[in-house]
């Protein structure tokens, strides 16, 4: 648990002493695929706090969530349809749901 909060902080930290520029014509892919790398990080909180944490797990859905979230853009861009609103309502729910068992579990074990 304390590896995980530790690289949110440093990843916090580099984003914000080292600003990156992202091209608009990559803003969406990289947006999406940004949200859906956040569900898989708060996923594995809650499944460290759930004591049900698989590293294996974890780490082929944060790439493999990542990589279909993109492709999904990508294929929606080709054919003119804007897919990645799909993706970010699907992962932003994911999100918020798995941001409220994470605050449930914490508040119920004090």
């Amino acid at each position: 648990m304390i590896l995980a909060i530790g690289g949110f902080a440093v990843g916090i930290l580099l984003g914000l002493f080292c600003p990156v520029s992202i091209p608009v014509a990559y803003a969406k892919l990289f947006s999406v695929a940004l949200l859906a790398s956040l569900d898989s990080s708060f996923g594995g909180i809650r499944a460290g706090i759930e004591d049900k944490f698989d590293n294996a797990i974890f780490i082929s859905g944060f790439f493999t969530n990542a990589l279909l979230a993109a492709f999904l853009v990508y294929v929606g861009d080709r054919l003119g349809i804007d897919l990645y609103y799909v993706a970010l309502l699907a992962f932003g729910l994911r999100i918020f749901q798995n941001l409220a068992i994470i605050r449930w579990n914490l508040l119920k074990k004090h």
